[in-house]
Formats: C-alpha cells, sequence, structure tokens
C-alpha cells in the first residue's frame, strides 16, 4: 500500500475538527471524503498522525478502539477519551451513538 500524503492530509484536516468529548469513525471520514470503501486507508493514515490530530477519537465503526497499539501505551487511547468524558468498557466506546459525530452531517458535503 502507497502512502498518498494528500489523502493523509485531508483525513488529519477532518479529524482536528472532531469535537472535544465526540468520536468519529474510519469509515465516516472516508465517506467525507468521497472514498466510501477506503476505512482502512484512513486507518493507515492515522497511524502516523501528527501530534496535533486527535487520533484517539477515531473508531472503528462499532467504536471499538481498534488504533490502540498506535498510541504510546496500550490504554493511552481510552485514557484520553475518558478525560473528554466518554466511557470505555471493555475497549469500546459506551453509547457510541450519543458520541459520535459524523463529517458528513456535521461539516456537509
Amino acid at each position: 500500500m502507497k502512502d498518498n500524503p494528500n489523502f493523509f492530509n485531508d483525513v488529519y484536516e477532518v479529524v482536528r475538527l472532531v469535537p472535544h468529548g465526540k468520536v468519529t469513525s474510519y469509515g465516516a471520514i472516508a465517506n467525507y471524503l468521497g472514498v466510501r470503501r477506503s476505512a482502512r486507508m484512513v486507518g493507515w493514515a492515522m497511524n502516523g498522525a501528527p501530534q496535533d490530530v486527535p487520533a484517539h477519537r477515531v473508531l472503528n465503526r462499532n467504536g471499538l478502539l481498534t488504533g490502540k497499539n498506535a498510541f504510546s501505551t496500550p490504554t493511552l487511547m481510552q485514557e484520553l477519551l475518558e478525560k473528554e468524558g466518554i466511557q470505555v468498557k471493555n475497549d469500546q466506546v459506551v453509547n457510541l451513538k450519543q458520541h459520535f459525530w459524523d463529517p458528513t452531517t456535521e461539516i456537509g458535503l
């Protein structure tokens, strides 16, 4: 898989817009960027996200913390979410619907 810096930067710009206390998914970001079937590519981008990108707010479609291994410790992603008032149990966000932020509806196309 080849890195696409422009795509990665687009992903980072969307993630920077996710508000404190909200989460989104790889698929929602891909859909917003017009590449609906590229959720894995979004995940790939998130593995190398710059420090100013709140990568802890990006989950899989079921609210699982699948990106936690990209953080400096295995619990950091959960700790950051909990600091924002998001409850996590067994590596999954509790009440995902309540915390979900969809860029397509929040930003628009």
